[in-house]
C-alpha cells in the first residue's frame, strides 16, 4: 500500500511563505495531478514529497511510514523531471538500468525489468541507442521507464509533457494514464496545463499562493468550483462572472431577475461560456467580437460594461454590433461571495 498523508506542510523561504500547512490525502495507486499557475507551490510541495527540499514544518507518510527525516534513496519513491536528465553516454538499457544497478539487483533482475517496462514504454527496439540518437518524446519515455524499472512505492512527474510539442503530448497523455495504472503505482503530477490535468488525474488539487484550494475529481472541479479562482482558472475560454443584487423576488444580473441561494448579497453569478444559449429573453449582450472555431462560435460581447463569453453554434449569423439575449442553463449557474471568493450553495 503506498497511500500518501501531507500533514500540514508548510514551507518559509526567509519572510516569503511558499506553502501555507498544506494537508492532503493520495489513495493508493491514486493519480493525483497538483494544478496551478507558477510560483503557486505545487513543485516545492513535490519536491519536499521527493525529499529535495525540507519542509519548515509538517510531516509527509507513505504507506503508513513517516519519510520526511529520511533522505530520498530510502523514500520508496521515484522522479521524472520536466527536462528528461537522459544520461547522453549511456544506452537506453543502460539508462533504465542505472537505478538498478545503483541497488546492486542481479544481472538477471536488471534484465528482466528493463525488457519489461521498455516494451509498457514502447522503446524495446531502441535500447541499444543513445541519448543523441532519439527523439524527445522517446527520451521522454525512457525517463519514465527508468522511474517504472525501480518498482518504486510512489511515482513524481513534474511537467515531464511541457518540452514537448503539441502531437507528441496528447501521443504520451493517452498513453501515460493507462501505463501507470498497470503499474499500480500511486502518482504525484505536476503541471500548469489544464488540459493535462483533466485528461490525466483521478483528482486534481488546484494550487494558488501555497495553498490547496480544491481537490477533487475532474468533473467536480468542472461543474461544481469551490472558490472563484478555480471557476477562473479551469476552462478555456473561462467562467464568467457577473454582479449580482438582492432583491425581495431574487438575483438582479445586468437587470435580469434570477432565483438563488438565500444569502446576504452582493454576490457574483458565474456562468461557463458553453451554458449560455440565444434566447428571446435573458442576459441583454451585444456582440463585440465574433471567432469562428470549427464546430462552433466564440462570442465576446459585452453585458452591463462586462465581457461576458459565449461559446454559441456555428450555424448562427453574429456581427459585431447585434444585440442578443443570452440564457444561462439554470442548473449550471454558480454563486460566490466577493469578500471570500468561495462559492456559495443555493
Amino acid at each position: 500500500m503506498a497511500e500518501i498523508q501531507i500533514k500540514g506542510v508548510a514551507k518559509t523561504f526567509g519572510a516569503f511563505t511558499a506553502l501555507h500547512s498544506v494537508d492532503m490525502t493520495i489513495a493508493d495507486q491514486e493519480f493525483m495531478v497538483l494544478l496551478g499557475a507558477s510560483g503557486c507551490g505545487k513543485t516545492t510541495l513535490l519536491r519536499i514529497i521527493a525529499g529535495l527540499e525540507t519542509a519548515s514544518q509538517g510531516e509527509v507518510w507513505i504507506g503508513g511510514r513517516r519519510i520526511d527525516h529520511l533522505p530520498p534513496r530510502h523514500r520508496g519513491i521515484a522522479m521524472v523531471f520536466q527536462n528528461y536528465a537522459v544520461f547522453p553516454h549511456l544506452t537506453v538499457f543502460e539508462n533504465v538500468a542505472f537505478g538498478l544497478r545503483m541497488q546492486k539487483l542481479p544481472e538477471t533482475e536488471v534484465k528482466r525489468r528493463v525488457q519489461r517496462t521498455a516494451e509498457l514504454m514502447h522503446i524495446d527496439a531502441l535500447l541499444g541507442r543513445y541519448s543523441g540518437q532519439l527523439s524527445g518524446g522517446q527520451r521522454q519515455r525512457v525517463a519514465v521507464a527508468r522511474a517504472l524499472a525501480m518498482e518504486p512505492d510512489v511515482i513524481l512527474m513534474d511537467e515531464p509533457l511541457s518540452n514537448l510539442d503539441a502531437l507528441l503530448r496528447l501521443e504520451m497523455r493517452a498513453e501515460l494514464k493507462g501505463i501507470l495504472a498497470e503499474s499500480k503505482t500511486t502518482t504525484i503530477y505536476v503541471t500548469h496545463d489544464q488540459v493535462e490535468a483533466m485528461s490525466l488525474a483521478d483528482r486534481i488539487a488546484i494550487m494558488h499562493g501555497g495553498r490547496i484550494l480544491q481537490a477533487a475529481d475532474p468533473i467536480a472541479i468542472y461543474r461544481n468550483p469551490a472558490a472563484r479562482f478555480v471557476g477562473a482558472f479551469i476552462g478555456n475560454p473561462p467562467m464568467n462572472f457577473l454582479p449580482a443584487e438582492a432583491t425581495p423576488e431574487g438575483w438582479t444580473v445586468a437587470g435580469e431577475l434570477f432565483a438563488g441561494p438565500d444569502a446576504p448579497g452582493p454576490l457574483e453569478f458565474a456562468i461557463r461560456p458553453e451554458d449560455l444559449r440565444p434566447a428571446e429573453t435573458g442576459l441583454p449582450a451585444t456582440v463585440r467580437i465574433v471567432e469562428p472555431l470549427g464546430p462552433h462560435l466564440l462570442v465576446t460581447c459585452d453585458v452591463a460594461g462586462r465581457a461576458l463569453r459565449a461559446v454559441l453554434d456555428s450555424d448562427l449569423r453574429l456581427r459585431p454590433g447585434d444585440r442578443i439575449h443570452l440564457a444561462p442553463a439554470a442548473d449550471r449557474v454558480r454563486w460566490f461571495d466577493p469578500k471570500t471568493d468561495l462559492a456559495v450553495t443555493p
